[in-house]
């Protein structure tokens, strides 16, 4: 006698692309697979159960009598696993953190780690230099730089991004720049967009460009750390960042300026235990990171 434990329930899969399809070659177009592999599954399948499910004809397959009568259980079998999965989407929780841009490449490490231990929260990560408003729901958790404003808003600090001068090694060799040195004239700077040119760092290097030719302006910081990565020329980037690519050479031992780093959320957002989850991952991930020096 069959046992439970003798069917594959894979092959059950198989054998009802089979019936609906009623040919060794549907099944197949319908499963991404060779006709081989299906008419193998039911060979294993109709051994398993000791007893034939479909006959093969010049028409096609065409169900036994046995197999009238597995077939509907074979439907009912595959609404079973349809309800499975909707039961476990009804439970899926997603989360949107919204992140400065060029800020995923921190996280990323620590995502897949986060992932198998909470499958049932689904991160969506939105980056960019235009902070989401997390009162109409944009975003659920927030990285942001700088300060925070909103008294129904957590602000919860993780540190201090320091700031420096870069340039990469080919832009170097092309224009020689002593390091420590903040005389740019004669270079070519990459700025930032006229938008957020007035950000205090952004005007450190508006005021010194006189001299130097400012060759593109960027709105996006993922942007502006390809630009300088590509050798196109020296900016200023926050060095949590920078020190993560090693063709970038640092020109000043000291900071230019610090920001500060923070971890943003709704008061009520708090009570949710996923959202606190997400805020511990943010925050375990990019503490670790925090303080690392720039490369010189």
């Amino acid at each position: 006698m069959t046992k439970p434990s003798d069917l594959d329930w894979n092959d059950l899969r198989y054998a009802l692309a089979a019936v609906r399809a009623k040919t060794l070659a549907g099944a197949a177009r319908s499963l991404g697979v060779e006709h081989s592999t299906v008419g193998r599954r039911l060979v294993a399948l109709e051994a398993a159960l000791g007893a034939p499910l479909l006959t093969r004809g010049p028409e096609g397959l065409s169900l036994t009598a046995i197999g009238q009568t597995v077939a509907p259980l074979l439907e009912q079998m595959d609404q079973a696993a349809l309800a499975v999965q909707a039961a476990v989407r009804s439970q899926t929780v997603r989360i949107k953190l919204a992140t400065p841009s060029a800020f995923g490449r921190l996280l990323a490490p620590h995502i897949g780690a986060f992932q198998a231990a909470r499958p049932e929260i689904v991160l969506e990560i939105l980056s960019g230099s235009r902070p989401a408003d997390l009162r109409r729901g944009e975003a659920d958790v927030a990285l942001r730089s700088g300060t925070v404003d909103g008294d129904d808003l957590i602000a919860k600090k993780i540190g201090e991004l320091d700031w420096s001068l870069y340039a990469s090694e080919a832009y170097l060799a092309r224009h020689p720049a002593s390091v420590g040195s903040r005389d740019l004239r004669g270079h070519d700077l990459l700025g930032f967009e006229v938008g957020i040119s007035n950000a205090p760092l952004a005007r450190w290097l508006e005021e010194r460009s006189e001299g130097a030719r400012v060759l593109m302006r960027y709105r996006e910081v993922s942007d502006l750390l390809a630009a300088c990565v590509a050798g196109m020329g020296i900016t200023i980037l926050p060095c949590i960042l920078a020190s993560l690519e090693p063709s970038l050479r640092r020109l000043t031992g000291e900071s230019l300026g610090k920001s500060r780093l923070s971890i943003v959320y709704r008061k009520e957002a708090s009570l949710a235990e996923p959202v606190r989850a997400v805020i511990e991952l943010v925050t375990e991930a990019l503490r670790g990171h925090l303080g690392t020096p720039g490369r010189r």
